[in-house]
Protein backbone atom coordinates (compact mmCIF):
# COMPACT_ATOMS: atom_id res chain seq x y z
CA UNK A 1 0.00 0.00 0.00
CA UNK A 2 1.51 3.43 -0.96
CA UNK A 3 2.36 5.47 2.07
CA UNK A 4 -0.44 8.81 3.09
CA UNK A 5 0.93 11.73 1.01
CA UNK A 6 1.73 13.23 4.70
CA UNK A 7 4.65 11.00 4.91
CA UNK A 8 6.09 11.34 1.72
CA UNK A 9 5.74 15.26 1.79
CA UNK A 10 7.18 15.13 5.78
CA UNK A 11 10.42 13.13 3.98
CA UNK A 12 10.99 15.09 1.40
CA UNK A 13 10.85 18.17 4.17
CA UNK A 14 14.00 16.69 5.50
CA UNK A 15 15.85 18.04 1.71
CA UNK A 16 19.33 19.29 2.94
CA UNK A 17 22.29 20.47 0.46
CA UNK A 18 24.43 17.79 0.14
CA UNK A 19 27.43 18.70 -2.18
CA UNK A 20 28.18 20.03 -5.84
CA UNK A 21 30.13 19.06 -8.48
CA UNK A 22 31.19 20.49 -11.99
CA UNK A 23 32.34 17.43 -13.05
CA UNK A 24 31.35 13.13 -12.33
CA UNK A 25 34.92 12.50 -10.70
CA UNK A 26 33.40 15.24 -8.12
CA UNK A 27 30.64 13.37 -7.05
CA UNK A 28 30.65 11.00 -4.33
CA UNK A 29 29.52 7.29 -4.75
CA UNK A 30 26.48 7.09 -3.05
CA UNK A 31 24.53 3.10 -2.58
CA UNK A 32 21.33 5.30 -1.55
CA UNK A 33 19.31 5.93 -4.44
CA UNK A 34 19.36 9.20 -6.52
CA UNK A 35 16.27 10.86 -8.28
CA UNK A 36 17.83 12.98 -11.41
CA UNK A 37 15.35 16.57 -12.24
CA UNK A 38 16.43 17.49 -15.80
CA UNK A 39 14.95 19.64 -18.33
CA UNK A 40 15.12 22.64 -20.21
CA UNK A 41 16.18 26.35 -18.96
CA UNK A 42 12.88 27.99 -17.52
CA UNK A 43 10.92 24.75 -17.24
CA UNK A 44 10.59 25.37 -13.65
CA UNK A 45 12.81 22.89 -12.61
CA UNK A 46 13.99 24.67 -9.12
CA UNK A 47 10.62 25.62 -8.33
CA UNK A 48 9.38 22.25 -8.95
CA UNK A 49 11.83 20.91 -6.41
CA UNK A 50 11.37 24.02 -3.52
CA UNK A 51 7.86 22.80 -3.77
CA UNK A 52 7.92 19.38 -3.06
CA UNK A 53 10.39 19.47 -0.52
CA UNK A 54 8.54 22.95 0.93
CA UNK A 55 11.66 24.72 1.13
CA UNK A 56 11.84 28.13 -0.35
CA UNK A 57 15.53 28.19 -1.56
CA UNK A 58 16.85 24.49 -1.38
CA UNK A 59 17.43 24.56 -5.12
CA UNK A 60 18.72 27.68 -6.25
CA UNK A 61 17.35 29.21 -9.61
CA UNK A 62 19.57 31.73 -11.23
CA UNK A 63 18.36 34.74 -12.63
CA UNK A 64 20.45 34.19 -15.47
CA UNK A 65 19.14 31.16 -17.22
CA UNK A 66 21.86 28.43 -18.08
CA UNK A 67 24.43 29.99 -15.77
CA UNK A 68 24.53 26.99 -13.32
CA UNK A 69 26.90 24.46 -15.04
CA UNK A 70 27.11 21.94 -11.88
CA UNK A 71 25.06 18.93 -10.64
CA UNK A 72 23.70 19.60 -6.86
CA UNK A 73 22.83 16.87 -4.60
CA UNK A 74 20.03 16.99 -1.86
CA UNK A 75 20.18 14.10 0.82
CA UNK A 76 16.75 13.10 2.31
CA UNK A 77 16.24 11.17 5.74
CA UNK A 78 14.55 11.49 9.17
CA UNK A 79 16.91 11.15 12.03
CA UNK A 80 20.11 11.86 10.29
CA UNK A 81 19.99 8.69 8.42
CA UNK A 82 19.70 9.44 4.56
CA UNK A 83 17.96 7.46 2.84
CA UNK A 84 17.50 8.82 -0.90
CA UNK A 85 19.28 11.69 -2.72
CA UNK A 86 18.14 14.04 -4.81
CA UNK A 87 19.84 15.39 -8.08
CA UNK A 88 19.23 18.58 -9.83
CA UNK A 89 20.69 18.65 -12.98
CA UNK A 90 21.42 22.50 -14.47
CA UNK A 91 19.33 23.16 -17.31
CA UNK A 92 19.81 23.00 -20.95
CA UNK A 93 19.31 24.55 -24.80
CA UNK A 94 20.05 28.24 -23.50
CA UNK A 95 21.93 29.85 -26.31
CA UNK A 96 23.49 32.65 -24.11
CA UNK A 97 25.69 30.16 -22.35
CA UNK A 98 29.16 30.09 -24.03
CA UNK A 99 29.96 27.43 -26.59
CA UNK A 100 32.71 26.19 -24.38
CA UNK A 101 30.99 25.71 -21.45
CA UNK A 102 27.82 24.91 -22.74
CA UNK A 103 29.30 21.32 -24.56
CA UNK A 104 31.81 20.32 -21.47
CA UNK A 105 28.35 20.56 -19.60
CA UNK A 106 26.74 18.50 -22.48
CA UNK A 107 29.02 15.39 -21.88
CA UNK A 108 28.93 15.27 -18.40
CA UNK A 109 25.39 15.66 -18.25
CA UNK A 110 25.25 12.69 -20.75
CA UNK A 111 27.74 10.33 -18.73
CA UNK A 112 25.83 11.17 -15.78
CA UNK A 113 22.70 9.71 -17.36
CA UNK A 114 24.50 6.92 -18.97
CA UNK A 115 26.43 5.82 -15.95
CA UNK A 116 25.40 7.15 -12.63
CA UNK A 117 25.23 4.02 -10.78
CA UNK A 118 22.69 4.46 -8.58
CA UNK A 119 20.73 6.29 -10.68
CA UNK A 120 16.99 4.91 -9.80
CA UNK A 121 14.83 7.15 -11.44
CA UNK A 122 14.23 10.68 -13.64
CA UNK A 123 12.30 13.65 -13.97
CA UNK A 124 12.10 15.48 -16.83
CA UNK A 125 10.22 18.62 -16.46
CA UNK A 126 8.57 20.76 -19.48
CA UNK A 127 5.99 23.68 -20.19
CA UNK A 128 3.14 22.41 -21.51
CA UNK A 129 2.68 24.79 -24.20
CA UNK A 130 6.27 23.97 -25.67
CA UNK A 131 5.62 19.95 -24.90
CA UNK A 132 8.87 17.77 -25.68
CA UNK A 133 11.28 19.66 -27.79
CA UNK A 134 14.02 18.36 -29.98
CA UNK A 135 16.37 18.92 -27.07
CA UNK A 136 14.08 16.84 -24.97
CA UNK A 137 13.76 14.36 -26.98
CA UNK A 138 17.81 14.10 -27.83
CA UNK A 139 17.46 13.34 -23.88
CA UNK A 140 15.04 10.35 -23.94
CA UNK A 141 17.34 8.70 -26.30
CA UNK A 142 20.06 8.74 -23.94
CA UNK A 143 18.20 7.35 -21.32
CA UNK A 144 16.18 5.10 -23.53
CA UNK A 145 18.50 2.36 -22.37
CA UNK A 146 18.66 2.83 -18.80
CA UNK A 147 14.58 2.91 -18.72
CA UNK A 148 13.81 -0.23 -20.89
CA UNK A 149 16.50 -1.56 -18.20
CA UNK A 150 14.27 -0.58 -15.30
CA UNK A 151 14.85 3.02 -14.81
CA UNK A 152 12.31 4.99 -13.18
CA UNK A 153 10.65 7.80 -15.72
CA UNK A 154 8.48 10.59 -14.92
CA UNK A 155 7.28 13.69 -17.43
CA UNK A 156 6.01 16.53 -15.44
CA UNK A 157 4.22 19.28 -17.27
CA UNK A 158 5.10 22.67 -15.21
CA UNK A 159 3.11 25.78 -14.94
CA UNK A 160 -0.23 23.86 -15.79
CA UNK A 161 -2.29 26.21 -14.11
CA UNK A 162 -1.69 28.39 -16.95
CA UNK A 163 -3.79 25.89 -19.12
CA UNK A 164 -7.68 25.56 -19.04
CA UNK A 165 -9.24 21.91 -18.79
CA UNK A 166 -9.23 21.66 -22.55
CA UNK A 167 -5.57 22.42 -23.05
CA UNK A 168 -4.43 20.62 -20.22
CA UNK A 169 -5.99 17.87 -21.44
CA UNK A 170 -4.71 18.02 -25.17
CA UNK A 171 -1.15 18.93 -23.70
CA UNK A 172 -1.23 15.56 -21.08
CA UNK A 173 -2.35 13.32 -24.55
CA UNK A 174 0.06 15.07 -26.81
CA UNK A 175 3.37 14.40 -24.35
CA UNK A 176 1.89 11.19 -23.50
CA UNK A 177 2.78 9.74 -26.82
CA UNK A 178 6.23 11.97 -27.56
CA UNK A 179 7.21 10.09 -24.29
CA UNK A 180 6.25 7.13 -25.89
CA UNK A 181 3.56 5.85 -23.08
CA UNK A 182 5.34 6.63 -20.26
CA UNK A 183 3.91 8.24 -17.03
CA UNK A 184 3.47 12.24 -17.78
CA UNK A 185 1.70 14.01 -14.99
CA UNK A 186 0.46 18.13 -15.05
CA UNK A 187 1.78 20.02 -12.14
CA UNK A 188 2.01 23.37 -10.65
CA UNK A 189 3.85 25.37 -8.08
CA UNK A 190 0.93 27.64 -7.70
CA UNK A 191 -2.10 25.54 -7.37
CA UNK A 192 -0.12 22.50 -5.95
CA UNK A 193 -1.40 20.73 -8.55
CA UNK A 194 0.10 17.09 -8.49
CA UNK A 195 2.23 18.11 -5.61
CA UNK A 196 1.70 14.97 -3.15
CA UNK A 197 1.21 12.32 -6.03
CA UNK A 198 4.72 13.58 -7.13
CA UNK A 199 5.98 13.19 -3.69
CA UNK A 200 4.50 9.45 -3.38
CA UNK A 201 6.25 8.75 -6.61
CA UNK A 202 9.50 9.87 -5.36
CA UNK A 203 9.12 7.85 -1.74
CA UNK A 204 8.06 4.95 -3.60
CA UNK A 205 10.71 4.71 -6.13
CA UNK A 206 13.33 5.60 -3.05
CA UNK A 207 11.82 2.99 -1.07
CA UNK A 208 11.29 0.11 -3.44
CA UNK A 209 8.63 -3.19 -1.96
CA UNK A 210 11.13 -5.77 -1.37
CA UNK A 211 9.31 -9.80 -1.98
CA UNK A 212 10.37 -11.31 1.17
CA UNK A 213 12.55 -14.59 0.23
CA UNK A 214 11.06 -17.82 0.61
CA UNK A 215 13.47 -19.83 2.77
CA UNK A 216 15.87 -22.42 0.72
CA UNK A 217 17.65 -25.12 1.91
CA UNK A 218 20.27 -25.30 -0.82
CA UNK A 219 22.54 -22.53 -0.70
CA UNK A 220 21.48 -19.73 -3.28
CA UNK A 221 23.37 -19.22 -6.65
CA UNK A 222 24.86 -15.65 -7.21
CA UNK A 223 22.63 -14.09 -10.18
CA UNK A 224 24.84 -13.57 -13.06
CA UNK A 225 26.61 -10.01 -13.67
CA UNK A 226 24.73 -7.52 -15.19
CA UNK A 227 25.78 -6.00 -18.17
CA UNK A 228 28.32 -4.04 -18.60
CA UNK A 229 27.71 -0.12 -18.83
CA UNK A 230 27.14 2.07 -21.90
CA UNK A 231 29.89 3.97 -23.13
CA UNK A 232 29.88 7.35 -21.69
CA UNK A 233 31.98 8.89 -24.54
CA UNK A 234 29.33 7.38 -27.29
CA UNK A 235 27.15 10.47 -27.15
CA UNK A 236 29.64 13.40 -26.21
CA UNK A 237 27.05 15.84 -28.20
CA UNK A 238 23.89 14.67 -26.73
CA UNK A 239 22.59 17.90 -25.55
CA UNK A 240 23.64 20.25 -28.36
CA UNK A 241 21.04 23.25 -28.69
CA UNK A 242 20.31 23.36 -32.08
CA UNK A 243 18.09 26.81 -31.43
CA UNK A 244 17.98 29.69 -29.28
CA UNK A 245 15.13 29.10 -26.31
CA UNK A 246 13.67 32.88 -24.82
CA UNK A 247 13.47 32.75 -20.99
CA UNK A 248 10.04 31.46 -19.71
CA UNK A 249 7.91 32.60 -16.76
Amino acid sequence: MAPDPKIAMGWLHTAKFLTTAPELKHLPRIEVPEIAFVGRSNAGKSTCINTLTQQHRLAFASKTPGRTQSINLFSLGKQGITDAVLADLPGYGYAAVPKEAKYRWQQVMGNYLQTRDNLQAIVLLCAPRLGLTELDEVLLDVIRPRVEAGLKFLVLLTKSDKLNRADAAKALQIVKLQAGGGDVKLFSSLKRQGVEEVAQHLWDWAHPKEKPEKPVKAPRVAPDAEAGQTDPESRPDALDPAAPEQPGH
